[in-house]
């Protein structure tokens, strides 16, 4: 328990250093600070449906960053803050599927498509191409999202697919009708100017 506490302290620690890193490297990609929008408190969900049992787990740990600008999007979440109904799957997610010892952190780095039409005030559906690392494999992805400016503040949502597969994430043969093979991902993020944080 104590362990838990200190890894838990450890990873928050490590994650505002990497937060401030990555928007640090946002800034200085370019100069204009109004331009660089960011999250603390990204909230993930996925989604599994397979024949025997649905698994779903959130979080709220992650951050990102976006340079409306040059249209730079990043995001990192430690996964094991994903919680679950089931203390047994929370284990078993950790433990033997996404090895988060070894593999701490999910991440994400792309771009928007467009970043020019986020011209003011308003909802825009928008493109995002950019590498996932998830269970230590990278992968490109390019999925649909939305984002809504309005009075400063900026929010973003995008729902899109994992294949287990992809990420050399293995399903004993024994539960194979527990866990589906390929798992739906919600991603959700209010932002606000860097220079207000």
């Amino acid at each position: 328990m104590v362990q838990n506490k200190t890894l838990k302290k450890t990873n928050s620690k490590q994650m505002k250093r990497f937060f401030f890193l990555m928007a640090a490297a946002l800034l200085t990609a370019h100069a204009y600070a109004q331009d660089i929008y960011s999250c603390r408190n990204v909230h993930l969900s996925f989604f599994s449906s397979a024949p025997l049992e649905d698994i779903e787990a959130k979080t709220d740990k992650g951050v990102s960053a976006i340079n409306l600008k040059t249209g730079a999007v990043y995001f990192k979440v430690p996964v094991n803050t994903f919680q679950f109904k089931k203390k047994l799957m929370q284990e078993h997610f950790n433990e033997n599927y996404l090895e988060t010892e070894k593999y701490p952190y999910a991440e994400f780095k792309g771009k928007l498509a467009n970043p020019a039409a986020l011209s003011g005030d308003g909802t825009y559906d928008v493109t995002v191409e950019g590498t996932l690392t998830l269970h230590g494999v990278d992968k490109a992805y390019r999925e649909k999202g939305t984002i809504t400016i309005q009075n400063g503040q900026l929010t973003s949502s995008s729902k899109f697919k994992v294949r287990l597969v992809d990420h050399k994430i293995k399903i004993p043969r024994l539960v194979i009708k527990n866990i589906a093979e390929v798992v739906d991902v919600t991603v959700q993020a209010t932002y606000s100017l860097a220079t207000q944080k």
